[in-house]
């Protein structure tokens, strides 16, 4: 399978489905993360300018961790993303056509910040346009189905779906601590150990669905979003 993961902030994917991303990749799937924002305003002391392009190589070594085949951003600075913007919708509508998923993994609409809750807009948006043959140049893609990954700390998420991540929570969590400057500025700055909070709240999921670790999801409900078969590992 085919499979698109796309978050707001460079650490947003190893936090909400990095395992899920894992278990794809060892069953063979070709997965491709994309950021919609560069991550430039996540610390105190860094510089936007300077914090951007160490976010951009803490996400493609994430990734590499993940075993995702591909790390795309849409390189949006924090606190601008808007699902409306024209220009982020025909990026986004280019690299799902490109791919064609069989899957869409985004955030919440309903997670903690505008920035997420409007990716999560924009990739419903664009994966709708991206099926309609005269919105852009190049061929049309599937309206994909869409999972909402979990909120950060699973405020207000039920799970629907859950996925076993115990064969790989070490990787997940490798690949979080990939994102060392957020890390060590989470640390320092909110006194949050937030490697150790990612493998709680897994093990949380996990003790709802009887595993030692699991994520959690739920489907998009839209119509032509919703299929009979099994689509996550």
């Amino acid at each position: 399978m085919k499979v698109l993961a796309v978050s707001c902030h460079p650490d947003d994917i190893e936090v909400g489905c990095g395992g899920t991303l894992a278990m794809c990749e060892r069953r063979g799937d070709q997965v491709t993360i994309c950021h919609v924002a560069n991550g430039n305003m996540g610390h105190v002391i860094i510089k936007p300018d300077e914090l951007r392009r160490i976010r951009l190589a803490e996400a493609r070594a994430g990734g590499a961790a993940l075993g995702a085949a591909r790390v795309a951003t849409l390189d949006v600075g924090d606190l601008l993303v808007d699902s409306a913007n024209r220009q982020a919708v025909l990026a986004l509508v280019e690299l799902m056509r490109e791919i064609d998923p069989d899957f869409i993994i985004t955030h919440s609409p309903d997670d903690y910040m505008k920035d997420h809750q409007e990716v999560s807009r924009l990739v419903f948006d664009a994966s709708f346009s991206a099926s309609v043959p005269h919105f852009a140049e190049g061929p049309a893609s599937r309206i994909a189905p869409i999972f909402y990954m979990d909120t950060l700390a699973g405020i207000g998420f039920q799970p629907e779906h859950y996925v076993d991540i115990s064969p790989v929570i070490d990787v997940k969590i490798g690949a979080l601590n990939c994102h060392e400057s957020q890390l060590k500025w989470m640390l320092e700055h909110d006194h949050i150990d937030f490697a150790d909070m990612v493998r709680t709240c897994a093990r949380y999921r996990g003790y709802q669905c009887g595993a030692p670790y699991a994520e959690g999801f739920i489907s998009c409900k839209a119509y032509l979003r919703q299929r009979a078969e099994r689509l996550l590992p």
